[in-house]
């Protein structure tokens, strides 16, 4: 038996019963071929704007072996293109307000900058997965004169700013410095392909992620998988959350509803009893073999609704361990490691100011914990996933399972110490510590 030791005192792990049957989480099985590296990967979102004073690929390329002995696999960059000026927000404008798909930012560097970037990140073991949106442009993008009749147009035959429905929590809003582009044409759907496999070729990165991917349609991004899979095998993360991206585009999807779940439970909204509901009854059903990216935070989440202090007090750390532990991919937003405390603007410059990593250590442990067990595979699998009753609604705990290999979690999810069982056996956690324990 391996007892790993993960930021808290662990216990041992004793012969127990199984406690729940198998978990069915999923329907059906993805056609979608994983690299195999994704398995046991992490990935960690890039903010190359606000990530150094400079802001530039250069700047960020330091950062690289730090990264990689925290751990990270795969760096998900934001989006690099340059930004349209016109309707542009704030000084600097949306990095997802596109100006000209074939091109560099120049605020970011040059396209050289960018290939080098790449370059050093192979050379280091990271893959590298580039932000692309492909459902809407700026209002001065190269489209709009070569191509007008790509766009949607409203009644009166006119552009506007896109209408919007977030699908993380459902409300409404105008994009005022985007336009949309229509992809019930041919033409736009070939072009938008064409466009991504130019960076696939050009620079070799390793996939996308894709910007609302929900808002287009799922055969558009099945025929892009498999044309952007004769150039290379590529990795594809989509923002959405439905089973369907999943048969055959996207390799992960978002986690959503956890995401959602875990500030609940940072706030006393909800407990053991939620999260394992979550499981045992999912709201929705995804493939055998689909990934889920598990979170706490990203650009989004951190510029808009708020820092890890404002959403998860002092459960951060807790919540963070849930999201590395239970099924998926665990995601590290830039900064996070640091215990970024501040909300960084979207359109201006609001650098990050680095200090001591104060958190890089415990990542470290969590990405270390996930290379080294094929139980805490980033793939659903039926039968990998065991909710473990503890007799306290406060403590949560569950064992991912693979063959030979298991691992036990038990988080107390609460402020005050907790007293519980697992197995017959008393035990006990301090407010929002954890206990991992592991053994092949």
């Amino acid at each position: 038996m391996i007892r790993l030791f993960l930021l808290a005192a662990l216990l041992a792990l004793p012969n127990l019963a199984r406690a729940a049957d198998a978990l069915p989480i999923t329907d059906g099985v993805s056609a979608v071929r994983h690299p195999a590296w994704s398995r046991s990967a992490s990935i960690y979102e890039v903010n190359i704007r606000q990530y150094t004073p400079e802001g530039t690929f250069r700047a960020f390329e330091k950062h690289l072996p730090r990264l990689r002995r925290m751990g990270v696999d795969v760096l998900w960059i934001m989006p690099v293109n340059p930004i349209a000026k016109k309707e542009r927000k704030g000084s600097l404008g949306s990095y997802y307000a596109v100006s000209d798909y074939l091109a560099v930012n120049p605020e970011f560097g040059t396209m050289a900058d960018f290939k080098h970037l790449v370059d050093a990140a192979h050379r280091q073991g990271f893959k590298v997965i580039l932000d692309w949106v492909a459902n809407h442009t700026g209002w001065d993008h190269v489209w709009t004169r070569e191509h007008p009749d790509w766009y949607k147009r409203n009644s009166k035959g006119e552009l506007e700013g896109y209408h919007y429905t977030d699908l993380s929590d459902h409300h409404e809003e105008v994009w005022a410095d985007v336009i949309g582009l229509d992809f019930s044409k041919k033409a736009v759907r070939d072009g938008m392909i064409a466009a991504m496999t130019f960076w696939l070729r050009e620079t070799g990165i390793d996939g996308f992620r894709c910007d609302v991917a929900w808002t287009l349609p799922v055969a558009f991004w099945d025929q892009a998988r498999a044309e952007l899979d004769k150039v290379k095998p590529v990795f594809m993360l989509a923002e959405a959350d439905t089973p369907e991206m999943q048969t055959r585009a996207f390799d992960m999807t978002y986690e959503w509803k956890l995401y959602h779940l875990l500030i609940d439970v940072a706030k006393g909204k909800a407990d053991a009893r939620e999260l394992a509901r979550h499981y045992t009854a999912p709201a929705r059903r995804y493939p055998a073999g689909a990934m889920r990216m598990t979170f706490t935070s990203n650009h989004d989440e951190n510029s808009w609704n708020g820092t890890d202090r404002e959403l998860y007090g002092d459960g951060a750390d807790a919540m963070a361990v849930l999201a590395a532990t239970l099924p998926g991919m665990p995601l590290v937003y830039g900064g996070q490691e640091d215990a970024l405390d501040r909300r960084l603007k979207f359109f201006d410059k609001d650098p990050i100011i680095w200090g001591k990593y104060p958190r890089a250590a415990f990542y470290r442990s969590l990405l270390a914990l996930k290379h080294a067990h094929p139980a805490l595979s980033s793939e659903h699998e039926p039968g990998n996933l065991e909710i473990i009753e503890t007799g306290n609604p406060k403590v949560f705990a569950f064992r991912r399972i693979k063959g030979r290999d298991r691992v036990r979690v038990e988080v107390n999810v609460s402020g005050q110490a907790q007293n519980y069982t697992v197995g017959g056996q008393p035990r006990s956690l301090a407010p929002w510590r954890w206990a991992i324990s592991a053994r092949r």
